[in-house]
């Protein structure tokens, strides 16, 4: 079996997982004033379940493309070494450090690294654009968030004390 079947096989037994506690647990604890509700809570978790499923079931099955010659452009298992897996495993580690530092850094502080960091691992490597750009996407998501969403999303490391 190929590569990108092993990897929908895997996906799909983490979507049928996720696809049990959406459809089973999430609504069993709702209140009473809730169940009345066209849309719950778990209606996005039950669709994503659903749609990851089928999704990974059709690759699974082989039923998205026609059986032909490997291309050059396929991913190729036997050929890994080619690809740029530092990156992905670098970027991989900074995503896992930026859900780490978020709440005790502060959103500004964790995201604008988290931008800058992931654009160098990119190959970015003019920081005098790195930067503002970086800062001015934090901001404007944290006042969208904060001020437009009105969810309280801690701006500044818990020591600053705001």
């Amino acid at each position: 079996m190929a590569l990108d079947r092993w990897i929908a096989l895997v996906i799909l037994l983490i979507c049928l997982a996720y696809g049990y506690g959406a459809f089973f647990t999430m609504d069993a604890s709702l209140p009473p004033f809730m169940q009345r509700n066209p849309v719950w809570p778990s209606t996005f978790p039950k669709v994503l379940a659903v749609l990851g499923s089928v999704t990974a079931l059709i690759i699974v099955l082989g039923l998205e493309k026609p059986a032909a010659d490997p291309k050059p452009m396929d991913i190729n298992y036997r050929r890994l070494g080619d690809y740029k897996v530092g990156q992905a495993l670098a970027l991989l580690a900074l995503m896992v450090a930026y859900a780490l530092l978020l709440r005790p850094a502060g959103f500004l502080i964790s995201t604008t690294g988290f931008l800058i960091g992931g654009s160098m691992i990119l190959g970015e490597r003019k920081f005098h654009i790195m930067l503002p750009v970086s800062l001015i996407a934090a901001g404007f998501i944290w006042y969208l968030v904060q001020e437009v969403l009105g969810i309280f999303l801690r701006p500044w490391p818990f020591f600053m004390g705001v």
